[in-house]
């Protein structure tokens, strides 16, 4: 008899931030729960990982998805533009959308990084932007994929202070007697090389009251 198929308990879905929460959490739910049912139902596209409830990822049915999307998406824009005003300045939110669900219509499943580097070919890539230690903009999410590398996530606990390049930790920073020292966590092409160059100076002006304005950036090790 093949088991029943699971359900995502009413009202507000599961908390998804890691991929195997949810297992866990129908398992301590349902007698006779089988994994496999909740993976067919999620390649199907049934039931969804997505940005709900206080911006963390919840998994719950694709009806819900799309009814309660609209509920939260005054929230949702508030909290991305409260973090990345600068990368989104000037651009407009509705356009993007539009151009993401073109992007997504061939139904080709993508992750966050292959849909931004795509869509970068209709806006220009956003500058570098510092980021202090302990930031929420890396700590607020145990599931931490959307914005830095799996081998680089201890860095944020351990105090580092990131640089973001396109949406992504993609450098360290520190600052050592008026000088901005920038430690890259992969090759940095010329462009980026120049933008993290030209945007850290605002920040060692900030740092030392308009005294300094110097900056270094270190070789990535080859």
């Amino acid at each position: 008899m093949r088991p029943p198929e699971p359900r995502v308990p009413p009202p507000c879905g599961l908390q998804a931030q890691e991929p195997q929460e949810p297992f866990v959490g129908l398992w301590s739910r349902l007698r006779a729960f089988d994994p496999a049912a909740l993976d067919d139902l999620m390649i199907a596209r049934r039931v969804v990982r997505t940005h709900l409830m206080r911006r963390t990822v919840h998994l719950v049915t694709a009806d819900d998805a799309l009814a309660w999307r609209a509920r939260h998406d005054a929230m949702l824009r508030q909290r991305v533009l409260g973090e990345y005003h600068r990368e989104f300045d000037r651009v407009d939110l509705d356009e993007l959308a539009t151009a993401a669900r073109a992007v997504l219509a061939d139904e080709r499943p993508r992750t966050m990084p292959e849909l931004g580097r795509t869509l970068n070919a209709h806006w220009p890539a956003v500058g570098p932007r510092a980021l202090p230690a302990f930031d929420n903009a890396i700590l607020g999410y145990h599931d931490r994929s959307r914005i830095i590398d799996h081998a680089h996530r201890g860095l944020s606990v351990a105090g580092e202070r990131g640089v973001l390049v396109d949406g992504r930790v993609t450098a360290t920073w520190t600052a050592e007697a008026g000088t901005v020292i920038i430690a890259p966590l992969r090759r940095l092409s010329r462009a980026e090389h120049t933008a993290v160059a030209e945007q850290e100076r605002e920040l060692a002006l900030f740092l030392s009251d308009d005294d300094s304005d110097r900056v270094q950036v270190a070789a990535f090790p080859r």
